[in-house]
């Protein structure tokens, strides 16, 4: 993957976030990692990643996350669900991996693999 970058939403507290970093740089792919939680991306950003990812806005949620269910999230519109994740980014699922070959949600991690060359 020379020449083109990765980036991973990254939880450094989530196994399964863990071990997708771990799966790019066992491949030699040092991608740039964000913590989302810290800097989460913007309303632009979110869009245009569950729509490069296939799953939306209901795809890219943690609906077993407790605000989730304090939010009242279960029948949410679109739009709601967006504002709520953007105002609580421990709703974005995780680990998102980002490049020229495609948008996944790696859950499981091995699903990284996909976007390899």
């Amino acid at each position: 993957m020379a020449g083109t970058e990765v980036t991973i939403w990254h939880n450094p507290r989530c196994s399964n976030s863990r071990a997708a970093l771990q799966l790019l740089r066992e491949h030699g792919i040092e991608p740039r990692v964000v913590d989302y939680l810290a800097s989460p991306p913007d309303r632009a950003t979110l869009l245009q990643v569950a729509a490069d990812s296939g799953l939306g806005l209901r795809g890219l949620v943690r609906d077993k996350e407790a605000v989730f269910a304090e939010l009242g999230l279960g029948a949410a519109s679109d739009d709601a669900l967006l504002d709520a994740m953007l105002a609580h980014p421990q709703l974005i699922n995780r680990p998102v991996v980002i490049s020229g070959r495609g948008v996944r949600l790696c859950r499981p991690p091995e699903t990284v693999l996909e976007l390899l060359p």
